[in-house]
């Protein structure tokens, strides 16, 4: 395999946020609109104050980077959170606005006006994360726009020596109820058509964040009362297909699913031979975090964190220990990257 050449500044900061195993173990918090809805829906919008997020993520990250290797933050809502983490895990922060303009077409990206990649490795980031909405059906008009943008984002974080992860989260024009059964059949092909996009060597994305190919509930033997729409063998080999068109380190996306959801995903994947390089498990670590906050307030968090949340992450790492890959042996492990210095 020819060596893979990696800039110092990368290397070392993607080695600072895996554990010591090479693989990604973070959690992600970086929510803002759809978190200030969970609280006001948790404590009633008469009760709701803007700290009371902000408490939250506090002690979210507090307590749990503890027990990860990293965490996924922003600045606007998660600040108290940044400074409250433990030292040891790394920091990621969010780049791009949140969700998208619905009058303009395409579901555009848009990065934060009042921030570089400079700015965020002044206020301590070890990467930038940037979400992009993706449907590689859309118009050509469309996915050129987000492919530059995705070239200028990884420019800039080549320039700057910064890992840059890259989150896409695809949908479709027609079928715009991404829970349903129709939504299922068609969603494996466009997650793999989107990861084969991703991990060309233009955008210079370093961790791809992806959904798992398949709506996990419609997978025979693990829905619910729904109809099977794959059967464990489809399914299985849409896992290895969408490993198989990445030619870079991704790591799975929680996507809101339960907690014991997201656990079978991750076994299911390593199972099926994905050679995934860890996750960064959002609401499926901490949801039921929020109604604990609501209805004890900071000692019922703290009591919640210390139980049922370091349970959720304890086991995530233990799935993640027999079924995850170091994010080095896709380039043939670390022996065969070549560290080199970038003349900033």
């Amino acid at each position: 395999m020819t060596k893979k050449r990696m800039s110092r500044g990368k290397f070392e900061r993607l080695t600072q946020l895996a554990n010591q195993d090479g693989v990604i173990a973070a959690l992600a918090i970086d929510q803002r609109g759809s978190m200030v809805k969970m609280m006001q829906n948790a404590v009633g919008k008469e009760k709701y104050h803007i700290d009371m997020v902000y408490e939250f993520k506090e002690l979210v990250s507090q307590e749990l980077t503890k027990y990860v290797s990293a965490i996924l933050l922003d600045e606007e809502l998660g600040f108290k959170g940044m400074a409250k983490k433990n030292p040891n895990a790394g920091l990621i922060l969010s780049y791009e606005k949140t969700g998208y303009d619905v009058n303009t077409p395409g579901r555009l990206p848009e990065i934060l006006p009042d921030e570089s990649i400079q700015r965020l490795i002044s206020k301590g980031a070890d990467a930038a994360k940037v979400l992009v909405y993706y449907n590689p059906d859309d118009p050509q008009e469309i996915l050129d726009k987000k492919h530059a943008f995705l070239e200028r984002l990884g420019d800039e974080a080549r320039t700057c020596d910064m890992p840059v992860f890259v989150e896409p989260i695809v949908y479709d024009n027609v079928i715009t109820d991404d829970k349903s059964p129709e939504f299922a059949r068609i969603k494996p092909r466009k997650v793999i058509d989107t990861i084969k996009e991703f991990t060309k060597d233009q955008y210079h994305i370093d961790i791809l964040k992806v959904e798992v190919p398949v709506l996990f509930n419609y997978v025979e033997g693990y829905h619910d009362d729904r109809v099977a729409v794959y059967s464990q063998q489809q399914a299985a080999e849409y896992f290895r297909a969408a490993n198989d068109a990445a030619t870079r380190p991704y790591i799975y996306l929680s996507a809101g699913v339960p907690t014991h959801v997201f656990h079978q995903e991750l076994q299911f994947a390593g199972e099926s031979g994905a050679k995934y390089s860890g996750i960064l498990g959002g609401r499926a670590t901490w949801l039921d975090g929020v109604a604990a906050y609501a209805q004890g307030g900071r000692d019922g968090l703290l009591k919640w964190l210390d139980t049922v949340g370091r349970d959720n992450v304890e086991t995530l790492n233990k799935i993640l220990k027999a079924h995850a890959t170091p994010w080095y042996d896709i380039y043939g492990g670390l022996d065969n990257i070549e560290v080199f210095d970038l003349n900033l």
